[in-house]
């Protein structure tokens, strides 16, 4: 089996049992030597809360499904009919409770409420609480981020660049400590680094990604101030929309992870992907500046998916229309180019049976080819197998992802290209 250590941007993870890590939207909290990573529990169908996971990991690669820490709720604000969007958690220093936040809306975006639940255990069944509240009154925002100070403050983040400082048990906002500095931003995130604040904010350019941008402040109570984008022009943040930053430490010292989602609508539970990615702050400034496909977490340093390579040259953007690589190992990637006349397509993996007749060894999933800023790279990474004789097979589905936000404006494909390069394998 692979033995190497590596976070894989942009294609489908797989959990302990096999199936694609869905948490999107969330973050990750650490305790007792291990990762917990909170989000979204998306369907490959339509865009509903169906839940809020929670996966652990030891190393940021390895992850284990640990269960649905929030189901949906008979009724109210996180009910059936709803939407549940960007969870966050915060172990509350004050209480030793975690708390859980969330965006509760109606399907049209159009009922908007920050809600929370609470719990004993990081991993534990949270109980949920309604709306959080400022002055007694339930604060009606949608997309949200926190951040927890050295001093054990805590902080929620909205949209447009509100930032409220949390009551001390952390189940109600207490004080509006600056308001609308970033207007017109959405999915914030806050960092700590080289002695100031940052914070990410992106665009709204509804399931499609655009270039995220930053501000940054002395202290959380401002003033802030525009510093522009953290990553290079035109790449759309690597095709990604800003979701949190993670302090990880490495053999060479703490660094600071960007987490970014790559949505995919609207098969979002298995083609929707993650981007992590170093950020660094160079000469006063927060920086993306190189982006790497695949990294090792115990060393910060880029590192390549190793293995054989098998030459594939399959193009098409016909329904139906499919090719198949025959390979002997544990593990196989794909590379190719995504870009905006991709499309989706089903990848699975068979292996031959005792009795000549094949079995699947890893069930079909949706995988996007489609990119906002052109991209040529690792598309699909299996999860490990037994080593054996497999075939992995590619279908083209014909769909032209396409979608439109409240005011009607088209995003997504013009096409329903899979471009398939490479395989590669381990």
């Amino acid at each position: 089996m692979s033995q190497q250590l590596l976070i894989i941007s942009g294609v489908p993870w797989f959990d302990d049992h096999g199936r694609t890590v869905n948490a999107h939207g969330g973050c990750i909290v650490g305790e007792n030597g291990l990762y917990y990573l909170f989000g979204e529990y998306k369907t490959d169908e339509e865009n509903r809360f169906a839940g809020f996971s929670c996966y652990s990991s030891p190393d940021l690669v390895h992850w284990t499904f640990r269960r649905i820490v929030l189901p949906q709720q008979k009724n109210g604000p996180m009910g059936p009919g709803r939407i549940g969007e960007r969870v966050k958690v915060m172990r509350c220093l004050a209480t030793g409770r975690y708390v859980m936040y969330m965006h509760a809306d109606d399907l049209e975006y159009r009922d908007p409420y920050i809600c929370y639940a609470v719990c004993d255990t990081i991993d534990g069944d949270y109980e949920f609480r309604g709306p959080l509240t400022f002055h007694g009154e339930p604060i009606r925002r949608w997309d949200l981020g926190v951040f927890q100070d050295d001093d054990g403050t805590g902080y929620l983040l909205v949209h447009e660049g509100d930032v409220y400082r949390l009551a001390a048990d952390y189940q109600s906002a207490e004080e509006l400590v600056c308001e609308g500095v970033a207007l017109g931003g959405e999915a914030p995130a806050v960092a700590k680094l080289g002695g100031r604040y940052w914070m990410l904010f992106s665009g709204k350019t509804s399931w499609d990604c655009n270039d995220n941008y930053c501000l940054s402040a002395p202290s959380m109570r401002g003033p802030w101030t525009y510093q522009g984008l953290f990553a290079p022009e035109g790449t759309m943040t690597c095709n990604s929309q800003t979701l949190y930053v993670l302090p990880v430490h490495t053999e060479h010292g703490e660094i600071a992870m960007y987490m970014g989602d790559r949505w995919s609508f609207p098969h979002q539970a298995s083609a929707a992907t993650y981007v992590w990615q170093r950020l660094s702050v160079n000469h006063g400034r927060l920086r993306l500046a190189d982006y790497r496909p695949a990294w090792s977490p115990a060393s910060g340093e880029a590192e390549p998916f190793e293995g054989r390579r098998i030459k594939v040259g399959f193009r098409s953007d016909k329904a139906g229309e499919s090719v198949s690589v025959p390979f002997h190992g544990s593990r196989v990637a794909l590379t190719g180019r995504a870009d905006p006349w991709g499309s989706y397509a089903r990848v699975g993996i068979r292996r031959a049976g005792a009795d000549g007749e094949s079995v699947m060894a890893a069930d079909p999933i949706f995988v996007s080819w489609y990119a906002k800023s052109p991209d040529c790279g690792y598309r699909y990474v299996s999860p490990e197998l037994p080593e054996d004789d497999y075939v992995l097979t590619v279908t083209v589905t014909g769909e032209v992802p396409q979608w439109t936000d409240k005011s009607g404006q088209r995003f997504g494909s013009v096409g329903s290209v899979v471009d398939v390069d490479e395989a590669i394998v381990a």
